[in-house]
């Protein structure tokens, strides 16, 4: 499978990328883009090529502006989860998210029960409970989504509890 950290010396060539060579740069939109995409087909679904397009395009504006190269992964994984939300609302009148992409090596049945049950729970206890698995703080979530923190919270609350009565009957 591939992640960020599989492009080959990743640190050189994110470098070069930021100091405008355009080869580097290339070949680092390229590397990251299977990563991107899994997490834009995970949020937006049907629209995840426009989410990764426009994710990628985002990257590309602002690898600039990236002062750390070792928050590379996680600013990738933010400015793709936060493009894929917007793309997901421009596209449709609430987003549906689907099921959480992990690397966890688990039964391959958990991850059938896992999507039919987050197929079972609200578009907004979706939302929250996919962002939440991606590494989102409450203060993020609420950003990402245009919500008050203390709605995200609750929501939040209420999506782990229906998930949790969902569970139940498919772990027996």
């Amino acid at each position: 499978m591939n992640t960020v950290s599989d492009i080959p010396s990743f640190p050189a060539l994110l470098a070069r990328a930021q100091a405008g060579d355009e080869q580097a740069m290339n070949s680092l939109l390229v590397g990251i883009a299977p990563y991107v995409t899994r997490i834009c087909r995970s949020v937006a679904r049907d629209d995840a090529a426009d989410a990764t397009q426009e994710a990628l395009l985002a990257i590309y504006r602002g690898l600039g502006t990236l002062r750390e190269p070792a928050a590379f992964h996680g600013w990738v994984r933010s400015v793709t989860v936060r493009e894929a939300v917007r793309t997901a609302k421009r596209f449709g009148a609430e987003t549906a998210y689907s099921q959480v992409d992990t690397e966890q090596k688990t039964n391959p049945l958990d991850a059938v029960y896992i999507s039919d049950v987050l197929g079972r729970l609200s578009d907004a206890h979706r939302q929250v409970l996919t962002l939440r698995a991606y590494g989102l703080n409450e203060e993020e979530m609420a950003e990402t989504l245009d919500l008050p923190v203390g709605t995200v919270r609750s929501r939040l609350h209420r999506a782990r509890r229906r998930f949790q009565e969902a569970w139940q009957p498919a772990a027996a």
